[in-house]
């Protein structure tokens, strides 16, 4: 064999010893919804994470931001469903955010924890109309100011 060859030989050995002992970790549920969380918070147009009842109890009780909030997680041996609960901001395109929502998380889940993500599902629960509200108050106050 020459020289060049077993170099690549021991290269690949390395490469099965680094695969075979990721077999040895386990990856909790809580911390593939935090990675999807921060991911989904970085999408222009979510203008928040619905958690339900129970979970906006437990963010104001413990005064902390709940960066798991909104997110339901199924971890089998080397793969994970992600469901993703959010509130779109009023005037965004709805299938243009859940698209970019789908590929932020399903990159950063995988780049962080080497797991295959099958299913990235987002579930619209409302659309933020607040902005609205402010910008028909502002317009209206501009009007009167004019008269």
């Amino acid at each position: 064999m020459s020289e060049e060859n077993k170099e690549n030989k021991e290269v690949v050995e390395v490469e099965n010893e680094i695969k075979t002992e990721g077999d040895g970790i386990k990856i909790s549920n809580d911390v593939v919804a935090v990675i999807a969380g921060v991911a989904v918070s970085e999408v222009a147009g979510v203008s928040a994470m619905s958690g339900g009842f129970a979970g906006g109890i437990s963010e104001v009780l413990s005064g902390k931001k709940n960066l798991a909030k909104g997110i339901k997680v199924e971890v089998s041996e080397n793969t994970t469903k992600i469901d993703v609960n959010i509130i779109v901001e009023y005037g965004t395109r709805i299938p243009d955010v859940a698209f970019e929502i789908q590929n932020r998380v399903k990159k950063a889940v995988e780049s962080m924890t080497g797991l295959n993500v099958t299913e990235v599902n987002v579930h619209v629960q409302g659309v933020n109309t607040d902005g609205i509200n402010k910008e028909n108050e502002q317009t209206t106050s501009d009007e009167n100011s004019d008269k």
